[in-house]
């Protein structure tokens, strides 16, 4: 049997409907830390719970901790891979990063829960046990981060949350799943791309992002030079291409060297320097804005930020977002 490090953040996955006032809320314990018998049939299961957190609380520094944890099991070989529970809401977010700054000698699998642990047809101990088996797989190994809800394998940098409440939620757009679970059989169908990895001893950089729309104003984008952002994301319209209002400012904050990364707000394709005109992605570009072909604009935030936090920003920032 394998060696798993199971790690509880928190989350749905780890929360009870409160029986009088019918909101979901955080257990005074896990519920999943009991099912200890259930999981070591599985595999050697060594559990932690690192913190107890609803996903719209965590940021880059709680990620950064998780990463820390997982580093130092990995250097101690004492473990074959890594399960990690987390609520749904950032879960895509905690994976990405997690799969730009871990190499991907073990498998490491993140899992939730859009039904809380007393809910009629709770989905939490189900994922977990599917994440327990896919962390478990040789198959696994090699294939970046995975995401694992609902019966399928997804990778970190595809994934991302597309429903507010289904248990079906998570899809990679325009790729689809790379593997699925049945009953106790993992099968991957095919394997992905796997990209450079980019260790970071710390996180003391600031990465706004801003969606773009019809008429936007330069303020917000003026705003960010004034309060100390040390890079800026723009989820631009259609193939990646903003309103004029907003090209001085751009111009502004590429001048002061404060990288700007563009990805389109569209759910599918991605962002590319074809239109010629004002504020068209051809003009952005030859203004030095870097395109983000194929992330979505808050893992393009964490890309951008972990290049930032590298010892060596600019050759991070090419290796990420060249293609």
């Amino acid at each position: 049997m394998k060696n798993i490090l199971l790690i509880h953040t928190g989350g749905t996955i780890s929360m009870q409907v409160n029986a009088e006032t019918g909101a979901v809320v955080p257990s005074d314990s896990n519920p999943l830390l009991v099912e200890a018998d259930k999981l070591n049939s599985l595999a050697h299961i060594i559990e932690l719970e690192i913190f107890n957190l609803p996903s719209p609380h965590i940021t880059p520094f709680e990620m950064f901790r998780i990463k820390e944890l997982i580093d130092q099991y990995i250097d101690k070989g004492e473990i074959d891979g890594v399960v990690i529970t987390h609520g749904t809401d950032t879960l895509e977010e905690t994976a990405y990063f997690l799969d730009l700054t871990i190499g991907p000698a073990i498998p490491i699998v993140l899992t939730g829960a859009m039904r809380s642990a007393n809910e009629i047809g709770s989905d939490g101990l189900y994922n977990l046990v599917s994440a327990i088996q896919v962390a478990s797989s040789d198959d696994a190994v090699g294939k970046g981060v995975l995401v694992v809800l609902n019966d399928e394998i997804h990778t970190a940098v595809n994934v991302t949350k597309t429903h507010a409440s289904n248990v079906s939620t998570f899809q990679s757009p325009q790729y689809g799943p790379i593997g699925f679970i049945s009953k106790s059989i993992v099968y991957f169908h095919h394997t992905p791309n796997h990209q450079p990895v980019f260790p970071i001893q710390q996180i003391n950089k600031k990465v706004a992002l801003f969606k773009v729309y019809a008429g936007m104003e330069a303020d917000l984008l003026e705003a960010a030079i004034n309060v100390g952002y040390d890079g800026i994301v723009l989820e631009g319209l259609g193939q990646g291409n903003v309103p004029p209002s907003l090209v001085p400012a751009i111009q502004d904050l590429l001048a002061k060297d404060i990288p700007i990364v563009l990805v389109s707000r569209c759910f599918n394709g991605i962002a590319q320097d074809v239109y010629g005109y004002m504020g068209g992605g051809k003009g952005l570009k030859d203004l030095g804005v870097i395109f983000a072909q194929g992330l979505n604009g808050q893992k393009a935030r964490l890309a951008l930020l972990i290049a930032l936090n590298h010892p060596d920003p600019k050759q991070a920032l090419l290796s990420i977002f060249t293609r």
